[in-house]
């Protein structure tokens, strides 16, 4: 198959040879490996990586991925990490607009009739940036004679691979991984990985977030060996009966095989200190569904953040151990009940805050460190929930709420802001997704990733189908996903209210932004068919959240006001030098010569760019310490 730089152009192609999303387990060699949380079976290509610029599309390096290609002048980059942040082309921060308007003349393809495909429109795009990676690894012994797949937790915006000169696959979704199969192409000895990335395709018009606008392989990239048998995916089930006394535990099982599917799989679960509640033993199939439950089921929540050990051993048919799968499972239930949201039988409170991903050096490219800052922060100051604005998170996010306690709501990678509202006004004449059949399927792909990921997460509450994109039947359709795919959990979506014709089949609660608490208590008294959440509240800019209290005292007073999530955890800014002073300082929008930009609006969060709090935070720590 020939790579094709039109794919670019078409909404209706956004993923070509990857492998299906699945679960984010990890499998191991050995138990030891899975203790340790080091496996053998996975090999780091993060590091410095072959890196040549290119300023559009028609001076990107032709073939660069062939292995005789003369590399010698192409530079080195960090890999993860953005390529505007090592100093190729223009930082820009923008809020609710495009980064071409007031430049180039676009529309979305088919938004303005079925006849418009708009070809060309990023393909030839005199300002979209291309980025020419290459990496050489040879791979470690452990992964020598298994199949290999390659992981690539995050890259925007839209990558093309290569190995050893032969076309791997496409991928669009910024904030989703991205896996493909690398098996056919490995060689012996050097192998030569190349990657072509473009700031911008019809994906563009899907990821339009109150953000800096990057570009790169920002997240990090690894080798995955499957062993002769392979878990492919698994969905846990871990629910709790009517008396909360009694989980119920279900595990389905997809296994994969070098060759043929034999073998045996042994599934144990142990309480937290690792004493054995449950073992069960099955030969390998393509499918396996066990079931048992747990008497005296400690249940998972805020306060207590308890979590059983799950382990899945896969053996040959010789008896040999092949694969280890550990992963936490968390019991507990979410539902609506007399129309309030419920934990556990008791009704949820919800203390949040809307996070970005944000280091003040490296941009959306976090590290461990960032987020073990952020938990704590979190503990200080009685913040229970957290919205992951407005795409999914880095893998390690997800398990450390499991592991403290955090409820999240699980947002896709989607905000089309630009498409419905122009000047402040609600003008959706060529919004998209909307219901055009033709991105229909994107944004049903970008719900499927998000869900299949992370749907073992104990901390997931509720799934958000996205930020700011209007609604319509595609919206409807990702809502409908969400409920069939998973009845265990709640959806959430606020750009609805833009859009009342779909309020019965869009969204499981009333979700608003920056309304007054006048407006919500009218809401309330008025016999609601929802529960109300803030999905955006406060809006934490200069020395803001003055009137915290007057949110704080609807939760005393009306039953069905559940909380909300403020606006929002941290300031996006880049430390950079100053011109005059040679000092370092924190630049915001604007200060880059990013014309047109939105300035210091990216400053509104409880937390400065460095992770110092801003005065801010102590009235949060307050108010939200009377609902802890």
């Amino acid at each position: 198959m020939k790579a094709e730089i039109s794919w670019l152009d078409d909404p209706q192609t956004f993923r070509i040879n990857q492998l299906p999303a699945h679960s984010d387990h990890r499998g191991y060699a050995t138990v030891a490996e899975a203790t340790a949380q080091q496996s053998s079976l996975v090999q780091s290509l993060d590091g410095t990586w072959e890196f040549a610029f290119a300023k559009d599309p028609q001076h990107r390096p032709v073939g660069f991925y062939e292995p005789d290609y003369d590399r010698s002048d192409f530079d080195r980059l960090a890999v993860p990490g953005h390529i505007e942040l090592a100093g190729y082309g223009q930082i820009q921060y923008i809020n609710t607009a495009y980064p071409w308007e007031g430049k180039h003349y676009r529309r979305p393809a088919y938004s303005m009739g079925a006849d418009r495909p708009e070809k060309g429109m990023f393909s030839t795009d005199p300002e979209n940036t291309v980025g020419a990676y290459v990496k050489h690894f040879t791979l470690n012994s452990e992964l020598e004679d298994q199949r290999v797949s390659i992981e690539f937790d995050g890259v925007e915006q839209a990558m093309y691979l290569w190995l050893n000169g032969h076309f791997v696959g496409y991928a669009e979704d910024s904030f989703s991984r991205a896996e493909f199969d690398l098996t056919p192409y490995l060689q012996d000895g050097d192998n030569v990985l190349a990657v072509e990335v473009f700031k911008h395709s019809t994906a563009a018009f899907l990821e339009d977030q109150d953000m800096f606008r990057f570009s790169g392989i920002f997240r990090s990239v690894r080798l995955v060996a499957k062993p002769a048998l392979h878990v492919e995916d698994m969905t846990i089930q871990s629910g709790v009966d009517d008396a909360f006394t009694t989980g119920n535990f279900k595990l389905n099982l997809k296994l994969s095989a070098a060759d043929q599917l034999t073998g045996s799989v042994h599934v144990s679960l142990a309480d937290d200190s690792g004493q054995p509640l449950w073992t069960a033993e099955a030969a390998a199939s393509a499918e396996l569904d066990l079931a048992t439950t747990v008497n005296h089921v400690h249940l998972w929540n805020h306060h207590d953040p308890y979590l059983y050990q799950l382990q899945i051993e896969l053996r040959d048919a010789t008896g040999k151990l092949v694969e280890v799968v550990p992963y936490q499972v968390g019991f507990r239930r979410i539902e609506l009940k007399d129309k309030i949201m419920q934990l556990n039988g008791q009704r949820l409170v919800i203390n949040g805050v809307n996070r970005h991903e944000w280091d003040a050096h490296r941009g959306r490219a976090v590290t461990a460190a960032d987020m073990a800052h952020d938990m704590q922060v979190f503990h200080d100051n009685h913040i229970n929930a957290v919205r992951t604005c407005h795409y999914p998170d880095q893998d390690a996010w997800y398990h450390l709420c499991d592991r403290n306690g955090i409820y999240m709501m699980a947002e896709n990678n989607l905000e089309t802001h630009g498409t419905w509202q122009k000047m402040g006004a609600v003008e959706p004449s060529y919004n998209v997704p909307g219901s055009l059949p033709q991105w229909q399927l994107a944004v049903l792909d970008r719900a499927k990733s998000n869900y299949e990921m992370f749907k073992n997460h104990p901390a997931v509450l509720f799934w958000s189908l996205g930020n700011e994109s209007y609604a319509g039947d595609d919206i409807a359709a990702m809502d409908k996903f969400y409920h069939d795919a998973d009845p265990t959990r709640l959806t959430h979506y606020e750009g609805v209210c833009r859009n009342r014709v779909y309020a019965d089949r869009i969204s499981d609660m009333e979700s608003m932004m920056y309304d007054p608490p006048r407006a919500i208590e009218e809401y309330l008294q008025n016999d609601p068919d929802k529960p109300f959440v803030n999905c955006e509240y406060m809006h934490d800019m200069g020395n803001s959240i003055g009137g915290m209290n007057s949110y704080i005292d609807l939760i005393d007073k009306y039953p069905m006001y559940q909380g909300g999530f403020i606006w929002d955890y941290i300031d996006q800014a880049l430390w950079t030098q100053d011109e005059v002073t040679g000092q370092p300082v924190l630049r915001y929008g604007g200060d880059f010569d990013d014309r047109h930009s939105d300035y210091e609006f990216s400053g509104d969060g409880l937390l400065f760019a460095d992770r110092t709090p801003k005065p801010a935070l102590q009235e949060v720590d307050y108010y939200y310490g009377q609902h802890d």
